[in-house]
């Protein structure tokens, strides 16, 4: 069974950091796409990162220079270090894992990240 469990969500001022990590289990995540979403309050599901599966790795442009997306295949986890927040990161974060030849598609279920002003 896989499962996938985000932590490192909290409370921020503004231009804080904050290191959020996903654990998966009943996989190994190294053949598979990995990313990070976000979902704000009222507003769609958006990505903010990837690796695909030829370890090319994309941050959205909102994030981009603040956000880095790591993964270590070993111990099956996908991090996402965060610096510079600011008060539009506020949302609920939520990690991915998907192998779109086998129609395979993995979502945990999201850590709450606040950024104060």
């Amino acid at each position: 069974q896989v499962q996938l469990v985000e932590s490192g969500g909290g409370l921020v001022q503004a231009g804080g950091s904050l290191a959020l990590s996903c654990a998966a289990s009943g996989l190994t995540i190294g053949a598979y796409f990995v990313g990070w979403y976000r979902q704000a309050p009222a507003k769609e599901r958006e990505l903010v990162a990837f690796i695909n599966e030829g370890d090319d790795t994309y941050v959205t442009d909102s994030v981009k220079g603040r956000f880095t997306i790591a993964r270590d295949n070993a111990k099956g986890i996908i991090d996402l270090q965060m610096n510079n927040l600011k008060p539009e990161d506020t949302a609920v974060y939520y990690c991915n894992i998907r192998l779109a030849a086998r129609n395979l598609n993995y979502w945990g279920r999201g850590t709450q990240v606040t950024v104060s002003s």
